[in-house]
């Protein structure tokens, strides 16, 4: 009976069991980043007292938890040794992110709950799960302290989209490609002490353009100036639109408008959509 019971508990916890369920719920929102994080959480923590706290009374831990308990009666050492994981499994990973244990990195969509001067930009963040809303807090990094949402939906959510940090400008690839009607992402940062956050825009016709209806005619491809812009904004807003170079586009800008940084094009569809499905009611000034 102790073999079979041993032989259940090392299916139960396998890598290979929890990691279908971990790709299925948590498979959207992390990425490189996250698994950097995780090694260091890891590292810092070489016994996983997650195990050991509240989160033994509820969830996922508590009905294998309450199996062995009652299954195997250990003396109360062999339970503890027994019930222990490897830090580095699956299954610890997903359980320290089921109890909001683990802050990992993410990215968030219309920070501040959609506040107006965060529309159609995506920020950087640490989020902590809250299984009993089934929602997020976020902390957001910034110029001194730090700035905490709490209820953000899994919709607002990505995978950080580039491997760039929050206060680096992304090295833009792209730019020798770009015409208009292109989507793209581009960083923004209301001065150089803040980190940046990815924009939604789409490239535009120059001005001196006379082929704006007729693709065949039009230059603007080869163009060293690429014109982006962010039609949630007014014509007249100072944020509607902005000029960058082809060939040696570097971080732009001053303290009126603010600073532009690295650009990334747009060519997942499901990326594209999920940025018109936070398109504003109004247009903003």
């Amino acid at each position: 009976m102790a073999r079979v019971c041993c032989f259940l508990r090392e299916r139960c916890i396998s890598d290979r069991f929890w990691a279908k369920l971990f790709k299925q719920k948590w498979g959207a929102v992390v990425g490189d980043s996250f698994y950097r994080e995780w090694q260091c959480y890891v590292s810092s923590r070489r016994v996983p007292g997650f195990l050991n706290s509240r989160a033994q009374k509820r969830g996922l831990f508590h009905f294998f938890s309450g199996i062995f308990l009652k299954n195997l009666r250990m003396n109360e050492r062999d339970v503890v040794s027994r019930c222990s994981l490897p830090v580095n499994s699956v299954m610890s990973c997903y359980l320290a992110l089921e109890t909001g244990k683990f802050w990992f990195p993410a990215q968030v969509f219309n920070r501040e709950n959609g506040h107006i001067g965060f529309v159609l930009s995506c920020y950087d963040a640490k989020l902590s799960y809250d299984a009993t809303s089934d929602n997020f807090v976020a902390r957001y990094p910034s110029h001194g302290k730090s700035m905490i949402e709490e209820d953000v939906d899994w919709d607002r959510i990505r995978a950080p989209s580039v491997d760039t940090a929050a206060n680096a400008t992304h090295v833009s690839t792209c730019l020798g490609e770009l015409k208009p009607d292109d989507h793209v992402e581009i960083q923004w940062r209301r001065n150089k002490a803040f980190p940046y956050g990815w924009w939604y825009g789409v490239v535009g016709h120059i001005e001196s353009c006379t082929a704006c209806h007729n693709e065949c005619h039009c230059k603007c491809h080869i163009n060293d100036v690429v014109i982006l812009e962010f039609k949630q904004y007014s014509a007249e807003s100072r944020w509607r639109k902005v000029l960058v170079s082809r060939k040696d586009h570097t971080e732009t800008g001053d303290e009126t408008v603010g600073f532009y940084g690295g650009i990334r094009k747009l060519c997942n569809k499901e990326e594209i959509e999920r940025w018109r499905h936070l398109w504003p009611d109004c247009t903003l000034a």
